[in-house]
């Protein structure tokens, strides 16, 4: 049934580090709901939001699943997100999908870099938060733990729940606001109200009189009231508490256990009471493409229709699958739309709604549901669907940078084309994986987030399209060039019976500057070399660039000049020519000191200011040249100009050196000198394949 009443919808995402029970949670609050049938487990493979099969082996959430759920008269849609660094790049589409978070803390575990990251993404897309404490059923685990990391991110956390009993004894939560014990029998959802006395009643009120602080220190006209008057009124309190939560002044915390089914009710009451509903968001800004004027869409279902697709699924049988969120009118099933990021038409077919690894169909979708549609044929992830006769581009969604790469090599002879392919409609699925061919190693080269993302990348591309392939460390593209003049002749004299072979070329070389490439000049006088043969010579000469002298890498930077040569009046030919170029050309190489050049990137470090030193120790020790460093947010940018070589792995490395909490982006800068040490190591290991490539040959 399609939502008739958005003041009515929570659209809401459950986000956490990995390990916190955000799949489990999910299930606990769709079974007390009544969306699902079963309490399902992501340790037996049975959770209503993990289905991929990647996911079944891992046990562990890989990509943002959805599911919608009816209580108490309103809808409530809900993502459930992935929560390891490898994975956060489809939990912050996501996050811009939504009106509110839900954020799942583990209370007998350290908070890591991935709630941090989640946190400042939420705080960046100004989203209302409520965390929940999960798991309080496992060995020494507390709620004050929980409480204190969240402090520490940064939150003002107000607890809104309390524990009933510890560990395997956990029975129910108190729950503040309406001074109730809730207990729970089994893990059905059903819960007992009981009256609160003795212990359980002590820690309510000192619970109750800490939220009553929390709010009033969130209004100034509150403040002097509660001062004067010592108390705030039921009505008055939870008025004053989901305006605090809307402006991000507080965090309510609630607790239990997913795979208990501890809490879920509770919770879902939170949900519907504090966080936003898309009528209580603001417009959402961004411009006409055809005049670059900002304009706005407020979440109205009688504006004009526009929304963002953030994410796409890709089924090698089904076809492509573009989820998106409304954002403003009425997505309806088979009507033209406008994609005005790429300035195309698009035509829905039948919309659907989203239930774990299933879809019904949908009519209508209002601002703030998500729904999805197949087979839209120019539309990617981040593109905005709008009408012809008001079209908007909404902003883009945030950008991953891939930090790790490696070479691709099929299995099979002849899959390269069939695996670059594959690649290509996986990348529609995932933007943060990336994919090229290094136009000098000839390697197919998949980039993405982690080693992790790309192991499952190529799970992915097995199952789903029966491409094998295996990992290699992508090679540098080293290059070759002289730093001295040289002139060598280059003479080829064959003779075998009948018409022989000869060519006669004299060549002078001679360096340029970095980057400039390569230069042929004519220079012959008096006919030495007929002019006929001279386009020979100089196709010769670029012949055999791309195959180096030192170590088998392409030739760059050096003028070669023409200056002399002879030929036969029957025996010269454009063959013979070429033959004698490439002989010339290789031995004035040797003569004008040629050296091995290697790619430098440009790289930028963000780390926390205590990693600062021990980041920068480090990039010395990879031969990097640090440029500078500038603040940014809460830590610093180190921006170094780094040797390829010394960075293929750096990803893993930087993670151990900041505890997870740094990052880098780079890019390629330009070619320099390769040490004598490196030169003398890459140009052995490149004659000892040659000779081993010959080996296997013989």
């Amino acid at each position: 049934m399609a939502v008739a009443d958005i003041s009515r919808l929570r659209t809401i995402a459950l986000v956490g580090q990995g390990g916190t029970g955000k799949t489990q949670l999910a299930d606990a609050l769709l079974f007390t709901a009544g969306a699902i049938t079963r309490l399902g487990r992501p340790d037996d493979g049975t959770a209503a939001m993990d289905f991929e099969p990647e996911e079944l082996s891992r046990h562990e959430s890989i990509s943002s699943a959805f599911h919608h759920l009816e209580w108490k008269r309103n809808t409530v849609i809900l993502a459930d997100t992935p929560g390891y660094a490898a994975f956060l790049p489809d939990a912050f589409n996501t996050v811009h999908a939504v009106d509110g978070l839900v954020l799942v803390v583990s209370p007998g575990a350290d908070m890591k870099v991935e709630t941090e990251k989640i946190w400042d993404a939420a705080q960046a897309a100004g989203l209302p938060v409520v965390a929940f404490v999960s798991r309080l059923d496992r060995e020494n685990t507390k709620l004050e733990n929980a409480l204190a990391e969240l402090t520490s991110l940064g939150a003002r956390p107000a607890a809104l729940t309390l524990p009933i009993g510890t560990d395997n004894a956990l029975a129910g939560v108190i729950d503040v606001l309406n001074m109730k014990a809730v207990r729970y029998a089994d893990t059905s959802g059903k819960a007992k109200e009981e009256e609160l006395g003795g212990d359980l009643l002590a820690a309510a009120e000192d619970a109750r009189t800490k939220l009553c602080e929390a709010v009033a220190e969130s209004d100034d006209a509150l403040l002097e009231k509660y001062l004067e008057e010592g108390k705030l009124e039921n009505d008055e309190l939870r008025t004053a508490l989901r305006k605090a939560v809307l402006e991000r002044k507080l965090t309510p915390v609630l607790c239990g256990s997913g795979s208990r089914n501890i809490g879920a009710g509770p919770l879902l009451d939170a949900i519907l009471e504090l966080l936003p509903s898309p009528a209580d968001r603001p417009p959402r800004k961004g411009h006409n493409p055809a005049t670059g004027e900002e304009v706005e869409r407020a979440p109205d279902p009688n504006a004009p229709f526009a929304a963002i697709v953030f994410k796409t699924v890709v089924d090698p049988f089904a076809g492509k699958l573009s989820i998106f969120r409304v954002v403003s009118g009425k997505a309806l099933s088979d009507t033209a739309v406008l994609n005005a990021t790429r300035q195309s038409k698009e035509r829905f077919g039948q919309l659907l709604r989203l239930e774990g690894k299933k879809q019904s169909p949908l009519d209508a979708a209002l601002p703030g549901e998500i729904a999805a549609v197949a087979k839209l044929k120019d539309t990617t992830t981040g593109d905005t669907l709008c009408e012809e006769k008001a079209p908007i581009i909404l902003p883009p969604l945030p950008r991953a940078h891939p930090v790790i790469s490696f070479a691709i090599r099929p299995r099979s002879k002849g899959d390269e084309e069939k695996a670059s392919q594959a690649l290509a409609r996986m990348i529609e699925e995932d933007p943060s994986l990336e994919m090229h061919r290094d136009a000098q190693t000839h390697d197919i080269i998949l980039s993405g987030t982690g080693q992790l993302h790309i192991e499952v990348a190529v799970e992915r591309l097995k199952r789903k399209y029966n491409v094998e392939v295996e990992l290699q460390a992508p090679k540098v593209p080293y290059k070759e060039t002289i730093k001295g003049k040289a002139e060598a002749q280059g003479k080829y004299k064959r003779q075998s019976g009948g018409r022989g072979q000869y060519g006669d070329c004299w060549l002078r070389i001679e360096p340029m500057q970095r980057g400039a490439g390569f230069e042929f000049v004519d220079a012959v006088v008096g006919g030495s070399v007929p002019r006929q043969f001279i386009p020979s010579v100089e196709k010769g000469v670029r012949n055999t660039l791309p195959e180096g002298i030192l170590a088998g890498y392409p030739l760059v930077d050096l003028k070669v000049t023409l200056y002399d040569g002879s030929s036969h009046p029957v025996d010269s030919s454009d063959m013979s020519f070429q033959i004698a170029a490439s002989m010339g050309l290789k031995a004035a190489v040797e003569k004008a000191r040629p050296i091995l050049l290697e790619p430098i990137m440009s790289v930028e470090v963000s780390c926390p200011d205590e990693c600062m030193g021990d980041v920068i120790g480090d990039l010395n020790s990879r031969r990097g040249k640090v440029l500078g460093v500038d603040r940014k947010g809460n830590g610093q940018l180190i921006k170094a100009l780094v040797p390829m070589a010394e960075i293929l792995k750096y990803a893993p490395d930087l993670r151990s050196i900041t505890s997870g909490r740094g990052s880098f982006e780079s890019q390629f800068s330009h070619y320099e000198e390769a040490p004598p040490h490196i030169a003398e190591k890459v140009i052995k290991e490149a004659k000892e394949a040659k000779e081993a490539a010959k080996g296997a040959h013989a």
